[in-house]
């Protein structure tokens, strides 16, 4: 297999109807270190957002189980992108999501911002930073916003926006006018910052915690009360990040597909997992957790949004 084998199964696929195996492709094969960071950086970028880090630090399960919420989020995402929403495993992953999310008041504002997220992380990590071996084409951003949206309206999201340049709209100005500090927002980024320091060997822990400082932005640095990183830490990440990406280059495609499940970083299941028993149960929610996809689709549950839980003391 050559090195551009991929980019050109993706430009041979129509982006309005193979949007998912051109995101699998790009996911698994062409950019799967490239892609975890980018959505890594996605979901960590939400956090800023009050609203969304009071919540999550209301949970307590971002800040006190940290590594088991990462392993949930990247293995439901992960069986979703892999199997589709169609029943089996990536549906029961999307219903499992969704049983999660509706047991909290989140707004549709909040839901179409982290959405845009997923869409707009990539697409900078990879073409703006330039921290990826090769470019996005706009063949492929339109496949992948194509997915995302697919994604959005199978967790009812409305008013979703239609194209790449639309998602980036709403994505900066969201930040703009919501951006802010919160006691929420800089633990659980405390928390994560940790998180992906541990992913490292101990002497390089406190190493690795200043280059993913020095990869955040001001707007970031900002919002969750940081010290700008030194400009030499900016020059130094952003130089390791281009190096990589030019010896990447130049080594031979990924055959078979790299798996969240595989990376190394998933800790919380040596033993396996079901993604129908994975994530949060919170006490109280009214969702039939013990029924399979079909069953539930049958009852016609539907899950109404409680109240948010309070996050004083939390």
């Amino acid at each position: 297999m050559k090195r551009f084998d991929w980019y050109h199964e993706t430009h041979r696929l129509d982006a309005a109807q193979d949007y998912l195996r051109i995101t699998q492709i790009l996911t698994a094969h062409e950019f799967p270190w490239d892609m975890s960071q980018a959505l890594g950086l996605a979901l960590y970028r939400t956090y800023a957002v009050p609203s969304i880090g009071e919540l999550l630090l209301g949970t307590r399960e971002f800040t006190e189980r940290t590594q088991r919420r990462y392993d949930d989020t990247a293995l439901l995402l992960d069986a979703m992108l892999t199997h589709g929403f169609t029943p089996g495993k990536g549906r029961d992953a999307l219903r499992r999501m969704n049983q999660m999310h509706r047991c909290y008041d989140i707004s549709n504002d909040d839901y179409r911002y982290v959405l845009s997220t997923f869409v707009v992380m990539p697409v900078v990590w990879l073409n703006e930073w330039r921290y990826g071996w090769r470019r996005l084409t706009e063949h492929e951003i339109t496949a992948t916003t194509n997915y995302y949206r697919e994604l959005g309206k199978h967790m009812g999201i409305r008013d979703i926006p239609e194209t790449y340049r639309a998602f980036r709209e709403l994505f900066d100005s969201y930040e703009q006018e919501h951006f802010s500090y919160s006691d929420g927002g800089r633990k659980v980024s405390d928390a994560t910052l940790d998180l992906m320091a541990s992913f490292s060997p101990t002497w390089q822990q406190p190493l690795m915690r200043r280059f993913s400082m020095a990869l955040l932005d001001q707007r970031l640095i900002t919002a969750f009360g940081y010290r700008s990183p030194s400009r030499l830490w900016r020059m130094a990440a952003n130089a390791a990040l281009r190096t990589r990406a030019r010896i990447v280059r130049h080594m031979p495609p990924r055959e078979e597909p790299m798996l969240v499940e595989n990376s190394g970083k998933i800790r919380s299941y040596p033993d396996g997992y079901d993604v129908n028993q994975i994530g949060t149960f919170p006490k109280g929610c009214p969702v039939p957790h013990g029924l399979t996809t079909t069953e539930v689709e049958a009852t016609g549950a539907r899950v109404p949004a409680p109240q948010r839980p309070s996050t004083q003391g939390g």
